[in-house]
């Protein structure tokens, strides 16, 4: 049984293109959302253990460009766990 949890990370757009680095480097999160200062979704980025290979140059070239636009944004991890069944 998967248990699934989120995390919020408040960022400057000048920080962001290595946080997200950092997150996908990581290895263990399933998807990475960006949120604008409204709260709004910008991008979500699947970060399925196949593809990520596959999406990485052309999504931090994504989220690069992003960050030259977004002053503060949120970024959204959502990790899952397993859990052993009782």
């Amino acid at each position: 049984m998967k248990k699934e949890w989120k995390e919020e990370f408040r960022v400057s757009g000048e920080d962001l293109l290595a946080r997200v680095k950092a997150l996908i480097h990581e290895g263990n999160a399933t998807k990475i959302i960006i949120k604008n200062e409204s709260g709004h979704s910008v991008v979500e980025i699947p970060l399925t253990v196949g593809a990520v290979g596959a999406i990485v140059a052309p999504v931090l070239t994504a989220v690069g460009a992003m960050a030259a636009l977004l002053t503060k944004c949120t970024i959204v991890v959502v990790r899952e766990k397993e859990e052993p069944e009782p």
